[in-house]
């Protein structure tokens, strides 16, 4: 018994221990952004923005956990890669009480030669979105809803979560939006849950967030199963390639195990 006892006591500081370490990665992994670097290569892309270079974000998660000096620390390490152009994939908040405007602030500083586009994503459309989509204008970041923009002959185009979360809504704005299919084109849309509808109106590129791969464990394994491969990185449907971003903050526990924070570099060719 008394070897019975020894074990237990010794199994019990072994898990102990084993979880203090793997919380204490998790959090500052999460802490620890990297810079991914892909090169795109889109059919139709004007010559203009051949070895252009765009900056992808998603999933910042202002709130109580991530705030203003964050967001600040997250706009010099962008701008320091000069993009020729940023994009904001959605939840650029958490959805929780806070001074939306203020939290912006350091957006005003994000500038880039062909733009700063931002989409909406779930946790900006929990409710009334516009303390959210006013707050990100006002520091100068173009806000897409269900719209396009033509810069130098790349088409860019931004449905919010809200119109993009069923079939019918996303083919419709798709179809409002008008795509020149011998054109190139961007579509900016928080979650890649439904790039079949995306390929079909001819999209050439589509960049989400929002599954955080998983973030971290048993949830990686979950998100794995819900989005398969277009959980995370770059993957392609018929026509259209997908990049789906791990995103760059948390939701819930500031931690990560089995993904990590990023900032994504595009180079088109």
């Amino acid at each position: 018994m008394a070897g019975l006892d020894i074990n237990f006591h010794l199994t019990l500081e072994l898990l102990f221990s084993t979880a203090l370490v793997t919380g204490l990665y998790g959090v500052v992994n999460a802490m620890w952004t990297r810079i991914t670097r892909k090169t795109v290569r889109l059919a139709n892309l004007p010559a203009a923005w051949r070895g252009r270079r765009a900056a992808l974000i998603s999933d910042v998660h202002l709130g109580h956990v991530r705030n203003g000096s964050f967001l600040r620390r997250l706009v010099a390490r962008i701008l320091r890669e000069e993009p020729d152009a940023v994009f904001v994939a959605g939840d650029l908040y958490d959805g929780t009480a806070i001074d939306a405007r203020r939290a912006a602030e350091p957006l005003n500083k994000l500038k880039a030669p062909h733009g700063v586009y931002f989409v909406a994503g779930n946790h900006e459309q929990l409710g009334d979105d516009s303390k959210y989509l006013g707050a990100i204008a006002a520091a100068g970041v173009r806000v897409l809803s269900n719209e396009k923009v033509e810069v130098e002959g790349l088409q860019i185009v931004g449905v919010p979560y809200r119109n993009a979360t069923q079939d019918g809504h996303l083919a419709s704005a798709l179809r409002d939006i008008h795509l020149d299919r011998d054109r190139a084109s961007i579509l900016l849309t928080h979650a890649p849950d439904h790039p079949e509808i995306a390929e079909a109106a001819g999209v050439s590129l589509q960049l989400s967030g929002h599954t955080h791969l998983g973030q971290f464990i048993p949830w990686t394994w979950i998100a794995r199963r819900m989005y398969r491969q277009f959980v995370y990185g770059l993957s392609r449907i018929g026509k259209m390639q997908i990049f789906t971003s791990s995103g760059v903050g948390t939701w819930g526990p500031p931690l990560r195990l089995g993904s990590s924070p990023e900032i994504v570099m595009l180079e088109f060719q």
